[in-house]
């Protein structure tokens, strides 16, 4: 799924009225795998590598897939969920169970761009029949739906959580759920 969703959906799994600790390790659970991936590019980009050598080439490279397969790992998310729980410390535990829920998906919805989620006990990948993107692999009805779903869940978060912070951060949400079908519309329309 796109990163965007992942925060959602962690948030509507997580996230409580007037908990912001709570919330915010929610929303960050949600996000962590994804982060490797977001500074990589960007210093790749900084470094001068086109978007299309990112994609095409670092991304794949055995250095990236290494620390994907640390960040991706269910494994570690597990044993630090494990801990967090052990140690009765909830906001660890949520921000844990939102990094784990984000595996998830990720592993039943990547083909091309599979990643390890075993390491360190294995490094086998997955290779999802479907995924969130790809139209070859049903990404033309998983990305609109992931897009819906998203959406419906902002929705009902809008309502939940009514702090102003709250709110504006499931605006920006929202906005970067949806901006690739307005970016992807534009070009192909």
């Amino acid at each position: 799924m796109n990163t965007p969703a992942h925060v959602i959906f962690a948030l509507a799994a997580f996230a409580r009225p007037q908990e912001r600790r709570r919330n915010l390790a929610a929303a960050l659970g949600g996000l962590a795998p994804d982060l490797s991936l977001y500074l990589m590019t960007a210093a790749a980009l900084a470094m001068g590598f086109s978007p299309r050598e990112v994609f095409d080439k670092l991304y794949f490279s055995q250095l990236w897939q290494s620390v994907f397969a640390i960040d991706n790992s269910l494994v570690l998310w597990g044993g630090l969920l494990a801990l967090c729980l052990w140690r009765r410390w909830s906001v660890g535990a949520v921000f844990a169970g939102a990094a784990i829920l984000h595996l998830v998906f990720d592993f039943a919805l990547h083909h091309d761009d599979a990643r390890s989620h075993f390491w360190p006990l294995s490094d086998y990948v997955f290779v999802s029949p479907v995924s969130y993107w790809n139209p070859a692999h049903y990404g033309g009805v998983v990305g609109p739906i992931e897009t819906l779903v998203s959406l419906a869940l902002c929705g009902w978060l809008w309502w939940r959580l009514q702090g102003l912070w709250a709110r504006i951060g499931l605006a920006i949400l929202a906005t970067a759920q949806l901006a690739p079908l307005v970016l992807w519309g534009m070009m192909l329309g």
